[in-house]
């Protein structure tokens, strides 16, 4: 089968090549069934996350032994079962997340590890699905516990995690504002119909917000949903209300901000921290929940998933060159061949 490998720690923007950090294999032994319970799935579709570029790089917190088969989230079709198998049969479509392994034509996982992609729910777009909604979920339903009539600020609205936290947010009922760089990215957030879209390139993101909760009568934000870090978080803490509550997704700005203990305990204000994988582990029916009501929602067209570019996997380097330019709109996915798929199984 086809694979891209991650052989050494580098820039994965590089055209793909030998000496290149991540390489395309195409005789990679096709992953044999490891228990009586496990599942090959063909893979349709894998996400590209800005974690994935991290992990290459080395700056990443999970640093799996190289080399390695890049990928976490990904959607396909089941195509072998163990003897043990029983939540799961051949043709089946489900989606999940790996620790690594979904940049490739077939993946094996335990069936446990699985979700059913519901009828109405595109498959590929299933497989954006698991981490950016199912980080979105976790953090404002279970840790956040937003509600109607709260005042949600979304910081980088227009990437992955920030798109499926406006979704969620106007499903809770809240008011939402979300912040993005350029017009395009703007125009998009406007159409998903968030209560106020802000414009990073064009003047004080403070002042906006502060002039839209006055024309709502609005006291301050509620809940402030941060994948960014630096110093526009820095900025936006002076919006917060008394009993506020942080989210902390991620650092895309590379800047890890120092929030001040001191406000933060006379404001009273609760920091939340969100790493989804620990969910998997220490939560796995809270993990569980957000990932099957987020495939629901799709289903019933309540959320949509935009996909602003898709690449094969000889071009991974391409969809890791559109995260780092700032290019991407929503998510960035890597689409896998059926037919090279099905050739590749009758020669093997």
């Amino acid at each position: 089968m086809e694979a891209v490998v991650c052989r050494k720690l580098g820039d994965p923007t590089i055209p793909i090549s030998e000496s290149s950090p991540i390489t395309l294999s195409t005789s990679h032994p096709i992953p044999a069934l490891t228990s009586s319970t496990s599942i090959r799935v063909r893979v349709k579709a894998t996400s590209v996350n800005y974690a994935n570029y991290l992990q290459i790089l080395g700056k990443y917190q999970e640093k799996p032994p190289l080399p390695f088969i890049l990928g976490s989230d990904y959607s396909g079709v089941v195509e072998a079962v163990g003897s043990q198998v029983s939540k799961f049969k051949i043709g089946d479509r489900v989606c999940s997340i790996a620790a690594v392994g979904s940049f490739a034509q077939f993946i094996v996982a335990d069936q446990n590890d699985l979700f059913f992609v519901p009828d109405g729910c595109d498959l590929v777009a299933a497989g954006a699905v698991p981490v950016a909604f199912g980080t979105s979920h976790v953090a404002l339903i279970h840790r956040a516990q937003l509600s109607s009539g709260q005042v949600l600020l979304v910081l980088g609205a227009a990437g992955g995690v920030g798109l499926a936290a406006v979704q969620i947010g106007k499903i809770c009922g809240a008011t939402v504002i979300a912040v993005a760089r350029g017009d395009e990215k703007v125009q998009l957030l406007k159409s998903l119909r968030v209560d106020h879209a802000v414009d990073l390139s064009k003047g004080s993101v403070i002042e906006s917000v502060r002039e839209f909760l006055k024309s709502r009568n609005l006291k301050g934000v509620d809940v402030l949903y941060d994948p960014v870090g630096g110093k526009l978080l820095k900025e936006c803490l002076k919006l917060l209300k008394w009993g506020a509550k942080i989210l902390v997704i991620g650092f895309a700005s590379g800047e890890i901000p120092v929030i001040p203990a001191n406000i933060a305990l006379v404001k009273n204000w609760t920091i939340h921290g969100l790493l989804l994988g620990s969910y998997k582990i220490l939560q796995p029916a809270v993990f569980e929940d957000s990932i099957k009501e987020s495939l629901s929602w799709v289903a019933r067209g309540l959320i949509t998933i935009h996909i602003s570019h898709s690449y094969a996997l000889s071009e991974a380097n391409l969809a890791f060159s559109a995260i780092k330019e700032r290019k991407v709109i929503g998510k960035v996915m890597i689409a896998i061949d059926d037919n090279k798929t099905v050739m590749l199984l009758k020669t093997t």
